[in-house]
């Protein structure tokens, strides 16, 4: 997505809008005129979701609260709140008249606490799903502190504490997400942010360049991208400095004394998104007995434990990233390569289309602040979950699987006694905001590929004849979590399926089958209705029913309960309802 769009690019962005889309209304409550600001805020969420129809509503001017509280749920997908100084009180503002004597300043503290607690409750009233995406003060305050300009006075810091404390209150509620004024502020300086003559003459006190750059902020967190699952990443003058092979395990380099903080930093920078569930692998032209020895060193940021699998081999880097792929069961455009050659940047991503190749920046320091950075953006995520933290080694329990499925052959014997257990929970209201984010990022075992945005999703499953499932997963190799989401809407003995997707990490293991099972005896249902579509990557899905139905699907089908038992392979789990 372009961050910076003039008004002439931002109106054809919306002209071009599919009109017969399936709508997504926004909600933009602020407390000025918008003017382009809404311009350019329809126009970057259009680029971020360009199957949709995107349209945009406004409040009353300057009546932020009264905009939120009259918020239409049955319409509205997401709203946009701007809260800016002159939200909070008229006189933090240019426009409006008002004292600005020292002694007005008590007065404006109390009066920007009360504004704050009335806007909170506001965005408290807000149903869950309606993702709620929040920007606190960007602009400058006006000049009336007895202080000169590169002094802090009081008043600044408790205003500043104010708003620090009230965006602490709002993000640790799910469902709200809040603009990092740090990371605005480099994109759009805070020197060129405010245009005195708009604010006095149209009420937008908002530069173009400025109201640009914060829509694209606020279209970010209304329609998040996926993050990336994987990092791949080259040893030698990349993870360290120097040619192991060559100067020996003890020889290569990674901080300060040697002037090579810069590998350090990026060891560390993958240590902590391995502590976030990100998938590290490594693929290098190296001695796997060195990389091993490599690894033992006492003072390495990076460990064994983080990393998995390691490809150290002398075949192509292409091969190296195929077999970590395979290894994870994730398909390229989930991962990013690291390496510091050009040359094995452009093999990779040949062979590999999809994935996204950053050559290491070796011995560039702003480069290398740029990429640390540009990895946060990658593979960032509004919170960590228990699946996140079991992801790893989960990856080391299925490799461990299927290499002793292939010794045991993988047969019924080995299937009985892997003591698995599955449990089911069955809820009437989308509790659990990881099932919506499985059914957004599975794309192996997907009935038909949608993809809902939270409000789409809180409606679905909030129907009266609603069927939500989400299943979790162990056995001896260890917990997978949550693993599998189907959701359909119920009819006397027929179950009509609108959603059912299930993580590759628990292939070969029938899963799939124990759903079904469960769903026909517990409904007691004659059917299910699949709403089937063939999607580029739903094959595993299809041939999972294709064992079924003798044919693979092309379009929505059924499947009936006698059918089933005659096709089911034997099941061997230990199943746990919860409701």
């Amino acid at each position: 997505m372009k961050a910076t769009l003039t008004i002439t690019e931002a109106l054809k962005t919306l002209q071009t809008s599919p009109a017969e889309a399936t709508p997504f209304s926004v909600l933009l409550a602020c407390g000025f005129t918008p003017l382009h600001l809404q311009t350019f805020l329809g126009a970057h969420l259009q680029q971020l979701l360009p199957d949709r129809k995107v349209s945009l509503s406004t409040g009353l001017f300057g009546d932020l609260v009264g905009a939120l509280n009259g918020l239409d749920s049955k319409q509205v997908h997401a709203t946009a709140v701007i809260v800016e100084w002159e939200t909070l009180d008229p006189r933090l503002g240019f426009r409006e008249a008002g004292s600005w004597k020292p002694s007005s300043l008590a007065d404006i503290l109390s009066g920007v606490r009360s504004a704050v607690v009335r806007i909170e409750n506001s965005l408290h009233q807000i149903p869950a799903g309606i993702r709620t995406v929040v920007s606190l003060p960007t602009l400058p305050l006006p000049p009336f502190f007895h202080t000169p300009a590169w002094q802090a006075s009081e008043a600044e810091l408790l205003l500043d504490q104010i708003i620090c404390e009230f965006g602490a209150r709002l993000v640790s509620r799910k469902g709200i997400s809040l603009v990092n004024r740090r990371r605005l502020a480099e994109d759009s300086p805070p020197g060129a942010c405010y245009d005195l003559k708009s604010d006095l003459l149209a009420g937008l006190p908002y530069t173009v360049s400025h109201a640009s750059q914060l829509s694209a902020a606020l279209a970010r967190l209304l329609a998040p991208s996926p993050p990336k699952k994987g990092l791949i990443t080259d040893l030698d003058d990349t993870l360290w400095d120097g040619l192991a092979g060559e100067i020996g395990p003890d020889g290569v380099t990674w901080d300060l004394a040697s002037h090579q903080q810069i590998h350090g930093l990026y060891q560390k920078m993958l240590a902590s998104l391995s502590g976030q569930g990100v998938l590290i692998g490594i693929a290098s032209k190296n001695d796997p007995a060195i990389v091993e020895k490599t690894f033992q060193r006492a003072d390495i940021l990076l460990r064994p434990d983080d990393v998995f699998p390691i490809e150290a081999n002398w075949n192509s880097k292409s091969a190296s990233v195929a077999r970590i792929l395979h290894t994870w069961n994730i398909a390229a455009d989930s991962v990013v390569f690291i390496d510091d050659s050009a040359m094995e940047l452009g093999e990779v991503a040949a062979a590999h289309p999809g994935i996204t190749c950053i050559q290491f920046p070796k011995g560039n320091y702003p480069a290398a602040y740029q990429l640390f950075s540009q990895l946060r953006d990658l593979f960032g995520k509004e919170y960590i979950s228990d699946e996140d933290s079991l992801r790893l080694a989960s990856i080391r329990q299925g490799a461990e699987f299927l290499q002793v499925a292939e010794t045991d052959g993988g047969g019924e014997a080995f299937l009985e006694q892997l003591n698995s257990v599955i449990t089911l929970e069955f809820h009437d209201s989308p509790k659990d905001q990881r099932a919506w984010e499985l059914v957004n990022k599975t794309n192996q075992f997907n009935l038909n590929g949608a993809r809902y945005t939270e409000a789409d999703w809180v409606r679905a499953v909030s129907q009266p004849d609603s069927v939500l499932m989400v299943v979790n997963y162990e056995d001896r190799f260890g917990p997978l979590g949550k693993i599998a989401v189907l959701q359909g809407r119920h009819h006397g003995d027929v179950l009509d399926v609108d959603v059912w997707v299930m993580s590759c990490r628990s292939f070969s293991r029938r899963v799939e089958h124990q759903c079904l099972r469960t769903l026909f005896e517990r409904f007691g249902l004659r059917e299910m209705v699949f709403q089937f579509a063939q999607t580029p990557k739903n094959g595993p899905l299809r041939e999972f029913f294709g064992g079924l139905l003798d044919t693979q699907p092309e379009s929505p089908f059924s499947l009936s309960f006698e059918t089933f038992q005659k096709k089911c392979s034997p099941l061997y789990h230990r199943v746990v309802l919860s409701e």
